[in-house]
């Protein structure tokens, strides 16, 4: 059990993440710790553009300017755990969990803006409760690494999330229960290609041969 608590981000989600899926990431940690890898270092990049974006939002560039060099840290962590475990890091085919919540992506500037915050806030709620779900199953060393993420993922979900609703006009509620849904849907329905943030797995790791 972990000794960060993320309740809050289990009160926020949908739901939590199938067993179908811990079993499957089981079977498969080098595709697990390899998109991990991939993902921090988009997170990072998210938070830089975000930032050269919105160069005059003084709030913003201070969260995300430590985001970024968090999520590179973790990268750094990632690479690390790969190479020790003999695992050549690779680019792997995207997921296309994040796709099913940016394309309801509004258009207008404003609108993209706070829509893009809430998608983000929704990636590292997710990414916060998979590390939780996955950790009590794993070696001792991929353990500790998950959790010691823990921390810093879900403050990096309370500050998209409190970034939007600063930055916004309105209450910003409506359009998070909209993308919850969304997300709810990319994570418990079928999905052909396994990744961190994918839905339910259609097919095993090793499919049988037909006698």
């Amino acid at each position: 059990m972990s000794a960060v608590s993320i309740s809050p981000i289990l009160d926020f989600l949908r739901c939590r993440t199938p067993q179908a899926w811990i079993d499957r990431a089981l079977e498969d940690l080098e595709t697990i710790l390899l998109d991990h890898a991939a993902n921090e270092l988009k997170a990072a990049q998210s938070a830089m553009t975000m930032m050269a974006k919105n160069p005059s939002k003084i709030d913003l560039l201070n969260k995300m300017s430590r985001l970024a060099r968090e999520e590179l840290v973790h990268f750094e962590q990632a690479l690390k755990i790969l190479k020790k475990r003999g695992i050549t890091y690779r680019p792997l085919k995207a997921s296309t969990y994040a796709s099913k919540m940016s394309r309801h992506i509004r258009k207008e500037q404003r609108e993209n803006f706070i829509d893009t915050l809430i998608v983000g806030s929704i990636i590292e709620a997710r990414s916060c409760e998979r590390f939780d779900a996955l950790a009590p199953y794993l070696d001792d060393e991929l353990k500790k690494f998950y959790l010691s993420l823990l921390k810093s993922e879900a403050r990096h979900f309370k500050d998209y999330l409190t970034l939007a609703q600063s930055y916004s006009e309105e209450d910003i509620q409506p359009r998070v229960d909209f993308f919850l849904d969304e997300e709810e849907k990319a994570i418990t329905r079928p999905d052909k290609l396994f990744r961190l943030h994918s839905g339910l797995p259609v097919e095993p790791v090793y499919p049988k041969v037909a006698s």
